[in-house]
């Protein structure tokens, strides 16, 4: 079976988010790390070259593949920025409603900046998101 090409790195939060050239997404960026972490209880890691995950939780497909994966987290994409919501963001139309200007996919959030969005919705998504898959959690 592959190995995933996505893991866990060494590089802190600090050294990532020193590559994001626009002041405004790396705020941004700043600002939802924050979240996270504070729903989450754990330290911002660096997966890959793009993703910034907190939390871990371990899934299996029905083929047998299986691995780890943050439990949330988000990626500055160059016309994104990329909230990753495990459980799904259709799983919450009470708070997708309110949450503003955004786009998404099944566990993909796109917002262009913050500002953009409801800040104590996006709280209260993040908080939810990370609790459905509290019983999945390996960190």
């Amino acid at each position: 079976m592959a190995e995933p090409k996505t893991k866990p790195t060494t590089e802190t939060l600090e050294q990532f988010l020193s590559r994001v050239p626009d002041p405004q997404r790396r705020a941004d960026c700043e600002a939802v790390a924050a979240l996270m972490q504070q729903a989450t209880g754990q330290p911002a890691v660096i997966w890959g070259t793009g993703v910034v995950g907190f939390g871990r939780y371990r899934y299996k497909y029905a083929s047998g593949h299986e691995g780890d994966w943050p439990v949330i987290g988000f990626a500055p994409r160059k016309n994104d920025l990329t909230l990753y919501i495990m459980p799904g963001v259709e799983t919450y139309p009470d708070l997708m409603e309110k949450l503003g200007k955004f786009k998404h996919g099944k566990s993909c959030l796109y917002v262009k900046k913050l500002s953009d969005v409801d800040m104590s919705t996006l709280t209260e998504l993040i908080a939810r998101g990370v609790a459905a898959m509290q019983k999945q959690r390996v960190d």
